[in-house]
Formats: structure tokens, sequence, C-alpha cells
């Protein structure tokens, strides 16, 4: 599978790896599936877009990609990668923050933080990371998002090689156990130079420059209220039909998406705590009844806006209920569907895994669908 996957020596494969995000497309397999599934001028769609691997690998080949995703840091990803602001213009803005970060306001501000915060970063860093939330309009300016999304990418992670004490880089743990951990390693928050650091890194993203990308988009919001609205627009507007429904769905009962994402989620507005989330289709997906819900108002939409010789591909997790479940709906709504289940090997931490699956069956199943 490694063939398709573009290497960090060409654009596309440079501009593919923004944003390090908590169950992730592999890269290598979301362009499989688009070159294998897809061709030039199709239309794909993926109602759980996460960072838009999917969309991205359509839009740099020649397709054109509609995803949906709920996550503001999924979809600041996503953004970037399909259309970030020139690098004079970022350079200019990220100055302006740091110089603000300098003011007696955002020292003042860091004090009042929870000691977590404080053991993960420097002062000086601490003072640029407020000031950048407090100044970047990440959602409407494109220059802000794109920054933002620099700022994100490196927010934390290993040591010496992301702005934070040392964590992990997809997930962020929580306040108690981080600051103990630092403690009892004698772990302090790393000195930082903002300017040598950040700027060398949004620089070498665009040394080589920036794919070819068609006419593509990644929506904010929850797939189950506009997905068919969505859709149905941006049909109209290529004047082509859907011809490869590609998606991920959350899996059930392993992972909450938000909550493991607080810190960055901290960066573009969020709690200080990393807060279990109740709103509907943010959290662990635990209700079955809730998770055979956001299937069926989802798949129900895809047997409506799919192409007659298009091509329905999902992964899901191969435990027993979220793969009953996704199969049984997809068999009601594409009856008539030629079915083929590929068993993902495992080769090391899948998915399930990583999201902390226990149990007897690990590894993931593809789904595809055709007529």
């Amino acid at each position: 599978m490694g063939e398709y996957k573009p290497g960090l020596s060409t654009p596309i494969g440079r501009w593919a790896a923004v944003g390090p995000y908590y169950a992730m497309f592999p890269l290598d397999f979301a362009f499989e599936v688009i070159e294998n599934y897809s061709k030039p001028g199709d239309l794909v769609v993926d109602p759980f877009a996460g960072r838009a691997s999917s969309i991205y690998a359509a839009a740099t080949k020649g397709r054109h990609g509609l995803g949906i995703e709920i996550n503001p840091l999924g979809w600041i990803y996503a953004q970037t990668k399909l259309n970030p602001a020139p690098l004079q213009q970022v350079e200019d803005r990220f100055r302006a923050v740091v110089m603000a970060s300098k003011r007696e306001k955002y020292i003042d501000l860091a004090k009042d933080l929870p000691e977590f915060f404080r053991w993960c970063y420097s002062k000086e860093i601490l003072a640029f990371l407020l000031a950048g939330r407090n100044l970047l309009n990440w959602r409407a300016n494109k220059v802000d998002r794109t920054l933002m999304s620099f700022i994100l990418v490196y927010l934390h992670g290993k040591l010496g090689q992301n702005l934070s004490n040392q964590m992990r880089q997809s997930k962020a743990m929580g306040h108690l156990y981080s600051v103990r951990w630092w403690k009892e390693r004698k772990l302090r928050a790393p000195q930082i130079d903002i300017n040598e650091f950040l700027l060398h890194r949004i620089r070498w993203r665009y040394e080589i420059g920036f794919p070819q990308i068609t006419s593509s988009k990644v929506k904010m919001a929850d797939s189950s209220k506009v997905l068919k609205k969505e859709v149905e627009a941006f049909e109209k507007k290529i004047d082509k039909r859907c011809s490869l429904f590609f998606t991920s769905p959350p899996y059930y009962g392993l992972t909450n998406y938000h909550k493991d994402q607080w810190l960055r989620l901290w960066m573009l507005g969020g709690e200080e705590l990393p807060l279990w989330v109740s709103e509907k289709h943010k959290g662990r997906f635990e209700s079955q009844v809730e998770y055979i819900e956001l299937l069926e108002s989802v798949f129900s939409v895809a047997s409506e806006i799919m192409d007659d010789t298009g091509t329905v591909y999902v992964r899901t997790d191969i435990r027993d209920f979220t793969r009953t479940t996704t199969l049984e709906i997809l068999r009601k709504y594409f009856p008539d569907w030629d079915e083929k289940i590929v068993e993902a090997p495992v080769t090391g931490k899948t998915q399930t895994i990583v999201l902390g699956n226990t149990s007897s069956k690990q590894g993931e199943v593809d789904i595809i669908l055709t007529r």
C-alpha cells in the first residue's frame, strides 16, 4: 500500500501531512482508495472527514471532494491543506502576534491559568499562545486560519520537536496526570525561541510549492443535519453526481473525539479543562440507539445522492456491534448493490488499538458496495 503514499519531498505529500489528528485515515489508504475507486472529474463525498485526508487526496488527484466535519480542529487542518494563505501574509501575521504577546495583558492572563499550562509551556510561549488565541480570527480569515493551523500542529508533542513539555502529539493528556508525570521526572517546560522554531517550520511547508487543487470543500457541521443539502448544492455547482462515498464513521464506544483533543480545542477558544462533551455527536458514542440513528441519517442520504455506477467505501471497526450495525444499515439502503468485505490486516497498532480497544477482536474492516 505504501506505493500510494506521497512523500514529504513532494508538494502533495508535504501538505497532506498538516495536522496530527486522533483516529485519522492513514494517508496511503486514502490515496489508494481514491486512485482505485474513482477517476478524474468524479465527486468524492466524506461525511466524517476528520482532517480530510480523503478530500485532500481527491482534490490533488483531479477529483472533486466534499467533506463534512463536526470537530473544528479537523476542519481547520482541512481548510489549510485545501486553501492556505500566501506565505508572506502568514509571516506578517505571525510577527504581529509575537509583538502582541509581549504586552503585560497576556503575561498576566498566563498567571490565572491552571498549573498544567505553566508546566507545559514556558512563560514566553504561553503568552504567545494566549495572544494567538485572542487575536486570530480562524473561522473567517484565511491568513489567521493558516497561522493557527501551524500553531496547532506544534502545540504539543515530543520534547524539543514541539512547543510543549513532553506529551503525545495526537492526544492531549489530562491536567493531573501530566503535571504529576512532569514533576516526577523533573521535566520543566522547554525554553523555545518562537521566531526560530515556528517560522522555520512554516517556511519548510511552503518551500517546494503547493499542489494543484480542484474545486473541493470541507464544511464544519453535523453531517446528520446538513449532508443532503450540502451535497445537492455542490453537485449542482460542479454538475456531477457523487461517484465515491468514502468514509470512516466514528467507532462505537471507543473514544471521545473532542475530549482527546481538548488542548488544541482550548487554543481555538475552548475550555481550559478536558471536559466530557455532552453535545450530540461530539462525545464517545456510547448509546447504541444514537449510534444507529447517526449511521441511518448518513447512509440514507448516501443512497439518494449516489450515481448509479458509483461506489460506497466504508472503513469501520471489526468488533461485532459496530461491524454488524454498519453492514445492516448499508444493506438496508443499498439492497441491490454488490458487496465486498475486506478485513484490514493487523500489521501494527490499528486505529482501534490506539483508541483503546482492549477486546479480543482487533483491527478494522472495509465494506465496499458497487453496482
